[in-house]
């Protein structure tokens, strides 16, 4: 190796040992161990070719490090983003991984917490997105303690990890459930206007009250239910947070579910909230579903 290329490659080893902590495996006590062991049997027995396997497994744990810390040491990891998180519900949180390096990085594991995501191997000057499942249990603020890059990288003998600043930090919203929307639409009588606003029937499916049941298309056994003019019309849509549940983490949830719905359909709404009113055009539904993870 040219002494130009040593230089380099001692000074990338300088830098990177900076950025890397190792750690010691189950493996690490058994090379231990083993060099105990054969320097004994060295010793006591003068045996040239126990001096020879002492000295080559030696050489060998040594560069195994050298090897690990290049292998992950030059490595740049940051938090992307996640898909929108609920209470409960599995989701997605997506890192992005650049190996800037000429060489291939092997056997990557990405580590928030006790999650762990196989990330594998990372081609040179390529750059790699890991998704990280994760299942919040409660709304609001989402934070990992510690999040790093870590491997094994050649023997297993030492782990080798890699911490990085910019952790999981994201919200998390109430878990979306309760009342479906169409079922509360047909309990408000308002929505439907009065009864000779009724201008057609459409199949009963077991949800609508008896007030709207079209008794003789019962009568001849093909149940139906009233179908009114203003049916459907949503543009006056309002939620009002103390009559969407029994507590405050059922209306939560029961105003996250309507959210949602709304969002899916394309209808403008509004949520009556204590002290202030959020109207989905105004506000947007990122804001509003902020809003009732944080409340």
């Amino acid at each position: 190796m040219p002494d130009g290329s040593k230089m380099h490659f001692f000074r990338t080893l300088a830098r990177t040992r900076k950025r890397v902590r190792q750690r010691a495996t189950r493996f690490s006590l058994l090379v231990v161990v083993l060099l105990f062991g054969l320097f004994l049997e060295a010793y006591m027995h003068n045996f040239n070719l126990v001096y020879i396997t002492l000295f080559f497994i030696f050489a060998t744990a040594f560069s195994a490090g050298a090897f690990g810390l290049l292998n992950i040491g030059r490595l740049e990891v940051t938090f992307d983003h996640c898909e929108r998180l609920f209470a409960g519900l599995e989701g997605r949180c997506f890192f992005r991984i650049v190996n800037p390096a000429d060489t291939t990085a092997w056997a990557i594991r990405l580590h928030c917490d006790e999650r762990v995501v196989e990330v594998g191997r990372i081609d040179a000057h390529r750059t790699v997105r890991a998704a990280l499942n994760i299942t919040p249990q409660k709304r609001g603020q989402l934070r990992c303690a510690s999040c790093s890059l870590q491997s094994l990288f050649p023997l297993s003998t030492v782990r080798f990890v890699l911490a990085f600043d910019r952790c999981l930090d994201t919200l998390v919203y109430p878990k979306p459930e309760g009342e479906a929307l169409q079922a509360f639409l047909m309990r408000q009588k308002s929505a439907f206007g009065d009864e000779k606003d009724f201008d057609g029937l459409r199949s009963y499916s077991g949800a609508e009250s008896l007030s709207r049941i079209h008794w003789p298309s019962v009568a001849k056994g093909e149940p139906a239910v009233k179908s009114f003019e203003y049916e459907g019309r949503m543009e006056k849509l309002e939620f009002d947070f103390y009559r969407a549940g029994e507590n405050d983490e059922a209306r939560l949830s029961q105003l996250c579910l309507w959210v949602l719905e709304c969002e899916r359909l394309g209808e403008p709404f509004a949520i009556r909230m204590p002290q202030k009113r959020l109207y989905s055009e105004r506000e947007g539904i990122d804001a509003i579903l902020e809003t009732l993870a944080l409340y």
